[in-house]
């Protein structure tokens, strides 16, 4: 499977069976998270035979059943754009691996003693990983291309869909099946000078629950991936 391919099958899922991840999987999870840590200077960590965070509490709220593998989002306070992006790499790369996740914000007992949370960091979501029940289903699209890309001409003036790159629709579509809190998809892309891309969030009351720039990161992750590294570089 193919991140793209990833990209449209991956759905969040809840309940999981009681089936051991393959050590050859856990190996590869772990060799991205540990690249990626480094690359970026965040501190995600893959935990493994933990029962305890979807079993009590908000987790019976949230109807999440059957996890006991998880990978707990950490990062420096503050980087959580950076966090997002990043993360979603080690999401797309389970789901390559026939497993399934779910980012996971509130509905959760922290247990501090199976992952590490230092001086500066703090910990943004716990996604489960592991064979779900089912495969999920994808989410009504709430919004078009049209509703969340816009493309600015040296003046700065808005142009029409007509204008936009074959490449660039294709990140943004990309980019609307990222997953974001209450599905809220608090983002907007906008093409500068033929190919600088910039990324920012959308403006909305509820903040998109706090999570609007972790679920940035995500659907920058998505965009890229749609629209080709090769094609567009982000505008700063």
């Amino acid at each position: 499977m193919t991140l793209q391919e990833a990209i449209q099958f991956r759905h969040s899922v809840r309940q999981y069976k009681d089936i051991a991840i393959e050590a050859e999987k856990i190996a590869q999870l772990r060799a991205l998270i540990d690249k990626l840590n480094s690359e970026a200077g965040l501190h995600i960590q893959l935990v493994t035979n933990e029962p305890n965070a979807f079993s009590q509490g908000m987790a019976k709220y949230g109807k999440f059943s059957g996890i006991s593998n998880y990978i707990a989002m950490v990062c420096k306070k503050g980087e959580d754009t950076t966090l997002g992006y990043y993360g979603e790499q080690v999401v797309l790369l389970a789901q390559t691996l026939g497993l399934n996740t779910c980012w996971v914000g509130l509905t959760f007992s922290k247990q501090p003693d199976s992952y590490e949370v230092r001086d500066g960091e703090h910990l943004v979501c716990l996604v489960p990983v592991g064979y779900g029940a089912t495969q999920g289903v994808q989410h009504p699209q709430k919004k078009t291309v049209d509703d969340v890309a816009e493309v600015k001409d040296e003046k700065g003036k808005v142009k029409g869909e007509s204008n936009f790159p074959v490449w660039f629709v294709r990140g943004v579509e990309a980019a609307l099946l990222a997953p974001t809190a209450v599905n809220q998809q608090l983002f907007r892309f906008v093409l500068h000078d033929g190919n600088k891309v910039e990324a920012k969030k959308a403006f909305s009351l509820t903040n998109g629950m706090g999570y609007a720039p972790v679920d940035l990161g995500i659907a920058m992750c998505h965009f890229e991936i749609g629209a080709g590294k090769e094609n567009f570089e982000w505008k700063e």
